[in-house]
């Protein structure tokens, strides 16, 4: 494994979020010049040289082993998304070439799925959050994505830069910090991805939002988890949502909303349903599970 500038740039991100306590550190006496835990505190702790340490952040062309490594990751208190994330920026930092990335389709038996589970939300996600297909409910509930230009086909980019994204989701900035975090993972594993450092550039030029988090270096790996909404023809909604990654390829995971059984929300999602038919007589909806032309690379 080489060496990187983003690994460099991580590892002191990390290490300036944490404080002399967090660390099991006696506090010093006197203001710190930089936010953070000290280079030779997080080497003392990681049982390496200062020298070392310094060499690890100024992005040098040193090897480390898996057990310094971890041994890094241990004393920065990183999770485990944080601790794949630092491996990613590793191992793929020698991907210097830049090969066309292969079209990502979706298999006749996932639109089938997409079709079955009915007034169940469910979108099909590729690689940097691309929107490849999704059901009738799906795009009831956020947006008509197969109506977007190609290049806007994107969860995240829709999250943070559309208005009604974020009128939508009660907890905004928490949603689209994680959209953020995830489309960072997605870089560390794919740096060459030109189609993702465009996202990144668009994305940092139109929200200071997104520019703070990216700046944090923070990741989002969750599997599982809650949304809160208040969509503007059913009014408030309380969803769960699993993000299931396909076997034979994981750059694709299909997210599934749900409601508990007999909530309001369950009541809500069927109002949206009858609402979506009801539109449909005069206006052509999106077939449920149908393919978005030109999805994407």
């Amino acid at each position: 494994m080489g060496q990187s500038a983003e690994f460099g740039k991580f590892l002191k991100a990390m290490r300036s979020r944490l404080k002399p306590e967090d660390a099991g550190l006696a506090e010093t006496s006197g203001a710190r010049r930089v936010p953070g835990l000290r280079r030779e505190e997080i080497a003392r702790l990681a049982d390496v040289s200062t020298d070392y340490y310094t060499r690890l952040e100024q992005g040098r062309n040193i090897h480390p082993s898996r057990a310094v490594l971890d041994s890094v990751a241990r004393a920065l208190r990183l999770d485990s998304g944080e601790h794949a994330h630092m491996m990613d920026l590793l191992e793929h930092c020698a991907e210097s070439a830049r090969s066309p990335a292969p079209v990502q389709g979706v298999r006749p038996g996932l639109r089938q799925l997409l079709d079955a589970v009915g007034d169940v939300p469910a979108l099909v996600l590729g690689r940097r959050a691309d929107v490849l297909a999704g059901n009738r409910m799906a795009f009831l509930l956020f947006a008509d994505f197969a109506a977007l230009p190609p290049g806007e086909r994107n969860l995240t980019r829709w999250l943070i830069l559309d208005p009604k994204a974020r009128e939508l989701f009660r907890d905004w900035k928490t949603v689209a910090a994680e959209a953020a975090g995830a489309l960072r993972m997605d870089v560390g594993r794919h740096p060459n991805d030109a189609q993702a450092n465009q996202l990144v550039g668009e994305l940092a030029v139109h929200s200071e939002h997104f520019r703070q988090w990216w700046a944090g270096h923070k990741v989002a790996t969750r599997s599982a988890g809650s949304v809160r909404l208040q969509h503007h023809a059913v009014g408030d909604l309380e969803l769960n949502f699993e993000n299931l990654v396909l076997p034979d390829d994981t750059d694709q995971m299909m997210r599934v909303f749900s409601a508990k059984p007999g909530s309001p929300s369950a009541d809500s999602l069927t109002l949206l349903s009858n609402f979506g038919l009801a539109e449909m007589r005069s206006t052509a909806a999106p077939k449920e599970g149908a393919p978005l032309p030109n999805a994407g690379t």
